[in-house]
């Protein structure tokens, strides 16, 4: 480049071009002007290579305007349609599915719930592993359609809100403590059976103990002693026949005794025995089979 430079003059005056002219030459030559043009050639390389990566990454990752891929945000929150793998801890308030499927969570090891308070403390945790499913938590519920308790854990009680508790396995149901109910009943053709293999069975109730067999027998065998007590009241056997076929036999009655008739006499221990029934009672305090 040149420069030429300019000399202004006032009218009516004039003034000689000087002979000698220096002229500068300005601007990048030779291998600088090499270098600038191939940097400018690799930014403008950098700069396709970096928008078509871009585009590349909006279309693999489905960006759209309402979301990412299958994940959607709407005014209630974002939505999630299809199969997702989460690599880290998720955090919502609130999970749900669609109306119309189902909502499953899946894992190759376990799946954990937990629930924190403010101070960051675990206050609940569900595990739900490949063998056991655990719950940690000072309650465990479980409600019905309409909101109703039907199952109920605590450190204190479990608690059962069905109307009916039926045990269907084949050893029936196993209890190491007391149970407290106010009806036990055997499924229609079916028989019941109260057990106690190594220890005693005890019933109690503060009013009374019904035992009704409706189209069958009641038996009630011990390996020791059955034991019937009222605390207050008395004892029936309301039957047309009442029947103790091994019952220890007495001496016989005197002169005039019934033919065929026995007596049901009580030792002072509560033992009883038979004896020949005859005008008057045959039952001696001091039977041999009382002693």
């Amino acid at each position: 480049m040149v420069r030429e430079q300019y000399t202004t003059t006032t009218p009516g005056t004039s003034l000689e071009r000087p002979k000698n002219q220096y002229v500068y030459k300005i601007g990048i030559y030779g291998w600088r002007k090499r270098c600038l043009y191939l940097f400018v050639l690799l930014l403008l390389i950098i700069l396709v290579v970096n928008f078509s990566l871009t585009i590349w990454i909006l279309k693999v990752m489905w960006f759209s305007p309402t979301g990412m891929g299958h994940l959607r945000v709407t005014k209630e929150g974002l939505r999630l349609e299809g199969e997702s793998e989460f690599l880290f801890p998720l955090y919502a308030k609130e999970i749900h599915s669609r109306e119309d499927s189902s909502l499953l969570l899946q894992s190759t090891h376990n799946v954990t719930v937990n629930a924190r308070n403010s101070n960051g403390e675990v206050t609940g945790r569900l595990n739900v592993g490949p063998r056991m499913v655990e719950f940690h938590g000072q309650q465990f519920q479980i409600n019905s359609k309409d909101d109703k308790p039907l199952f109920t854990v605590d450190e204190d009680e479990v608690v059962i809100g069905t109307d009916k508790l039926r045990v269907t396995g084949p050893e029936g149901a196993l209890f190491e403590h007391s149970v407290e109910t106010p009806l036990v009943r055997a499924e229609a053709f079916k028989q019941l059976r109260l057990e106690s293999p190594t220890r005693s069975l005890s019933m109690d109730a503060p009013k009374g103990i019904n035992i009704k067999a409706q189209a069958g027998n009641i038996e009630a065998l011990s390996q020791m002693d059955i034991k019937l007590q009222s605390s207050d009241g008395v004892l029936l056997l309301d039957a047309e026949t009442v029947r103790l076929p091994k019952l220890p036999q007495g001496t016989t009655g005197g002169p005039g005794r019934s033919q065929g008739l026995y007596e049901i006499c009580v030792c002072p221990d509560g033992k009883l025995y038979m004896s020949v029934a005859g005008m008057s009672s045959t039952c001696h305090e001091y039977s041999h089979v009382c002693q």
